[in-house]
């Protein structure tokens, strides 16, 4: 059951976070290094857009290993000091582990073909990649897997649970265990080949356009906005790729609740009920926030400016995670950024754009009816990321790091405490 957050007085000191903030600005001077000489050079193609990838992520593997040194801390499981197992000792285990992994490759990769999606638009590049990647992933499994058991202080994981199962001995395997364990990689293979599939769009649509002038707020906003959104795509994908115990960047839990997987899944293809035609689509009959002020300069620049903060405190959000970013995952507590500010720093800025820049009240069509329902299906996706953030506080409520995170947040992070305030004002909390 998860422990919810005392209601006495939370700590006056907020808790350490699980990311240091260096980590974060590393990635970020490797992708703008690299963001600036595709756009000197003309580089839009989609393979240098995985090369921001690349980019982004190797400053914050040195960072972790040589500055952090990730690698030391206790949650990775690794014991350094202790001389290694014998090969003899973890051999058997190593064997069983990669039969499990494999197996699990294996599985994803019949979702991949059995989905329809993954081979049309967008995912093909995805299905392209993945499959390019498939022979290294096998073959480095195997030094990778042999050299990691010798040092883990329980190299018998869900993996190898699972390699046990499958080689016939179930009766020794914990079966919450494998339960644990086909959930950490539903979600790396469904959200993995969904962050690939949009890097080269999003790149794409920064490295080809010329940087617009002050003249022109709109452009300007819009471009900065697709330069967040790419910060963004790229710290997530990195995320997603790097899920591993050296780095302390795996996955201890994930969601283990239907209600949190409901509310995420709704929020991405195939799944998505935001899209055009969809049953939360709010924009029948609307339109964006530059028709409405084409003719107004001043307020065009203002909210092409809040438009721009809000989608840098998004960004932020991510590159906040470092190396973890993961949705349904607990991968660390962080407290630092944005998050020492609100719980949910990235849900808030996008739900808050969503109601600025499309402005649901107000209808081309002239119509009430449009007005009002468009109002109420943005307010429909808003509670739909309440309901996200609800369900993955009480994932991670099980770990006593984000209860006293959450209690710290109540009593000391602007966000809550304004929330708190206005309640109590309403009447509506204590």
């Amino acid at each position: 059951m998860a422990t919810r957050a005392p209601h006495g007085p939370g700590p006056d000191i907020r808790p350490r976070s699980a990311v240091s903030t260096g980590v974060g600005l590393a990635g970020m001077a490797g992708l703008g290094l690299w963001l600036a000489a595709a756009i000197r050079w003309g580089m839009d193609g989609p393979y240098a857009a995985m090369s921001a990838v690349i980019a982004c992520g190797v400053p914050m593997i040195l960072w972790s290993l040589l500055i952090d040194r990730v690698h030391r801390n206790p949650t990775t499981g690794i014991d350094w000091s202790a001389p290694p197992r014998p090969w003899r000792e973890s051999l058997d285990v190593s064997i069983v582990k990669l039969v499990g992994l494999w197996a699990t490759w294996g599985v994803i990769a019949a979702f991949y073909f059995v989905g329809r999606w993954y081979w049309q638009g967008q995912y093909l590049f995805a299905m392209a990649v993945l499959q390019g990647l498939v022979p290294w992933l096998v073959a480095l499994s195997v030094p990778y897997v042999l050299w990691l058991d010798r040092k883990l202080v329980e190299p018998r994981d869900g993996a190898w649970h699972f390699g046990l199962m499958l080689l016939g001995r179930g009766a020794l395997a914990d079966r919450a265990r494998i339960v644990e364990h086909a959930r950490s990689w539903a979600v790396k293979g469904f959200f993995t080949a969904f962050m690939i599939s949009i890097v080269p769009g999003n790149w794409m649509d920064v490295v080809q356009r010329s940087l617009p002038s002050l003249s022109n707020p709109a452009a300007l906003a819009s471009w900065l906005i697709a330069v967040m959104f790419l910060i963004d795509v790229a710290f997530a994908t990195v995320g997603y790729l790097l899920t591993m115990r050296p780095l302390d960047s795996h996955i201890r839990s994930a969601n283990p609740y239907a209600a949190g997987w409901t509310a995420a899944l709704i929020c991405y293809p195939p799944f998505i009920l935001m899209n055009a035609g969809g049953p939360l689509d709010y924009h029948s009959g609307g339109a964006e926030w530059g028709y409405w002020f084409e003719g107004s300069p001043r307020i065009l620049g203002a909210i092409g400016l809040v438009l721009a903060a809000l989608t840098a405190v998004y960004a932020w959000a991510t590159v906040a995670f470092g190396l973890r970013f993961s949705n349904l995952t607990h991968r660390g507590i962080l407290t630092h950024g944005p998050y020492a500010l609100t719980k949910h720093p990235a849900y808030l800025a996008k739900n808050v754009f969503w109601w600025i820049s499309s402005l649901p009240m107000l209808t081309t069509t002239n119509s009430w009816s449009d007005a009002v329902r468009n109002t109420a299906i943005l307010a429909a996706v808003s509670g739909v990321y309440y309901w996200r953030a609800r369900t993955e506080e009480r994932h991670l409520s099980a770990d006593p790091d984000y209860v006293a995170y959450a209690a710290w947040a109540r009593d000391h992070a602007p966000v809550p405490r304004f929330f708190g305030w206005l309640g109590r004002g309403l009447g509506l909390a204590r």
